[in-house]
């Protein structure tokens, strides 16, 4: 079973941007209970299905599969529950770890956040100068979560 482990931070201060690469998301959730989550991601050109488990800590499982584009616009015009999620997704390594940044859009504008992606919940991590606040347990900054309460400002 794919386990995800993840640590999520508010960030700062624009210090990471500063050879960060770029791609824009847009995704939307065809499930969202408290056991389980379904959601369908363009990423770029390239689209994504994905299976989350219920979060337990910092870890969850999760199964992610790609999927035509056309059925991923087809599910995010059709299906899916509103709002959707508009973000662009930075990727930036700092100590030796790939780190993502994502500035959100519409609903969530102003919310900008960072993950760090870990291959265990004890894990030691040396946190970039541009991550505050951490957010990892708080539930309001899942992005499950932002579709129905969004915390832009």
């Amino acid at each position: 079973m794919a386990v995800e482990v993840e640590r999520k931070f508010l960030v700062t201060s624009e210090g990471w941007r500063a050879g960060a690469k770029a791609c824009p998301i847009r995704q939307g959730y065809l499930c969202l209970e408290a056991d389980a989550t379904v959601r369908v991601r363009m990423a770029g050109e390239r689209a994504f299905i994905t299976v989350k488990g219920k979060t337990a800590g910092m870890s969850r499982s999760e199964f992610e599969y790609a999927i035509p584009p056309a059925d991923a616009q087809a599910m995010l015009d059709e299906l899916c529950i509103r709002p959707l999620i508009e973000k662009v997704r930075y990727s930036v390594t700092h100590a030796g770890r790939l780190w993502t940044i994502d500035v959100f859009e519409a609903a969530n504008a102003g919310l900008v956040m960072a993950e760090v992606e870990l291959q265990s919940p004890d894990e030691v991590v040396e946190l970039p100068s541009w991550v505050g606040e951490e957010v990892t347990y708080d539930p309001r900054y899942r992005n499950s979560a932002l579709v129905s309460e969004p915390q832009g400002d």
